[in-house]
């Protein structure tokens, strides 16, 4: 549901109270930050990947099938997180949902509940409304 013009208003006064108090607070409040966390685990994945690689070929080396297996399963769970950890990242420019990392499923999930009871609402309206 979009926030009234009244509402809009009072948050835009809010927003510009919080810059002037704090602009140093608020700027750590802004979109950069979930970006650069985002992109820190990436890395940190890509860096997990290539130890996942280091342990697969000593395990060869060592004819250690155990350590080749946790190599590859290191491997597969870092690719995992970054490709997951990529795609949650929020494009520059783009606004990322207030709450932190999580918030967008959550408002996801809330919209796509609100999306099916309003077109519930909708099919009784019409199916009353069509008797």
């Amino acid at each position: 549901m979009p926030l009234s013009e009244h509402e809009q208003r009072m948050l835009e006064q809010m927003e510009r109270a919080l810059y002037a108090e704090d602009p140093k607070f608020a700027t750590a409040l802004e979109g950069s930050g979930l970006r650069t966390y985002t992109r820190r685990r990436v890395y940190q994945a890509v860096a997990g990947f290539l130890v996942g690689i280091a342990l697969l070929m000593a395990g060869m080396v060592a004819k250690q099938v155990w350590l080749s297996v946790v190599g590859f399963l290191v491997m597969l769970g870092c690719a995992v997180l970054a490709v997951t950890g990529w795609r949650k990242a929020p494009k520059p420019g783009e606004q990322p949902p207030a709450g932190g990392p999580h918030a967008r499923r959550q408002l996801r999930q809330k919209r796509s509940m609100m999306d099916r009871i309003e077109q519930r609402w909708q099919r009784r309206r019409d199916e009353q409304g069509g008797q």
